[in-house]
């Protein structure tokens, strides 16, 4: 275990960039435990991984490790992203996103990267709010609840960010909690190693802002929320409507096969080179194929 704790914190920029800017009982910093620890047990190295983040409070966390890192635009990370694994396919890309960054202004791209099942591993961390704005309801925020924009109560429902991106064609859909941090680990994991669009919604908290508003407490007190609120997926399907009705199901949601979109358009690439006549024998393509390399 020590060998695997310092590996962990190999990954981390630790002589540069810590302490770190987050609140106190602000869920990011088990977020970005997490993450290197399912990394780290991936066995990936600094140079196959690219982390990208757009911009809000877990944007933060390309500043704090030691990968290849790009902290984008508002709302724009996937888009980077994408080009990003376009240009270089063998790479591990992964993005980090706020509720509010992945589906307000992200979220047009966040249906269209699950449509296309790009190869990418998203983790959405949401907290029902914009956190580093000043409160601002978001897309998550629960209807009747209060942020600094909707100081009566907000008007609005809430997106369900799972269910989304599994009907708009997510090859891999879960949900976690910083809370069950060991099963947090094992579905970033997951959505690491699988092909396809992958996407983790970790449920988080905002003591700062979202609590304060809310009359909620403390840290402690949104851990109690999570735990007592979270039911495992497996449970929920047994469960009747009553019984799950204001709670959230936590584990893998949706786990499916498809072809991704690297595979399919490397299929058009090769297509369109015959077309013009330079055609390719089985083998070629074959090696072409597994290498995603066409020169």
């Amino acid at each position: 275990m020590k060998g695997e704790t310092q590996k962990a914190y190999d990954y981390l920029r630790h002589d540069k960039k810590f302490p770190h800017v987050w609140c106190p009982g602000c869920g990011n910093g088990i977020v970005m435990g997490s993450l290197i620890r399912a990394i780290s047990k991936l066995e990936l190295s600094k140079d196959e991984v690219v982390l990208v983040s757009g911009i809000g409070c877990a944007g933060r966390i390309t500043a704090y490790v030691d990968f290849s890192t790009v902290h984008t635009t508002h709302g724009r990370a996937l888009t980077f992203a994408t080009g990003i694994k376009l240009a270089n396919p063998d790479v591990k890309v992964i993005v980090v996103m706020g509720d509010g960054d992945a589906t307000a202004i992200g979220g047009n791209h966040l249906i269209h990267a699950a449509r296309r099942n790009v190869d990418l591993t998203a983790i959405i961390v949401n907290n029902n709010i914009y956190g580093m704005t000043g409160g601002q309801f978001s897309p998550t925020t629960p209807y009747g609840l209060k942020a600094t924009t909707a100081p009566h109560g907000h008007v609005e429902h809430a997106f369900n960010i799972s269910r989304l991106v599994e009907t708009a064609g997510g090859a891999f859909v879960a949900r976690g909690s910083i809370y069950h941090v060991n099963l947090l680990d094992q579905l970033y994991k997951k959505a690491i190693a699988k092909k396809g669009f992958a996407v983790v919604e970790t449920m988080s908290s905002c003591p700062t802002h979202f609590n304060k508003l809310n009359l909620m407490g403390g840290p402690v007190d949104s851990m109690n929320w999570l735990k007592s609120h979270a039911v495992p997926a497996e449970k929920a399907s047994s469960l009747a409507e009553e019984e799950v009705r204001g709670k959230f199901r936590i584990g893998v949601l949706a786990d499916r096969d498809i072809p991704d979109y690297q595979t399919e358009y490397e299929q058009v690439r090769l297509r369109a080179r015959e077309a013009n006549g330079y055609v390719l024998d089985p083998k070629e393509i074959s090696k072409l194929l597994e290498s995603y390399q066409c020169y």
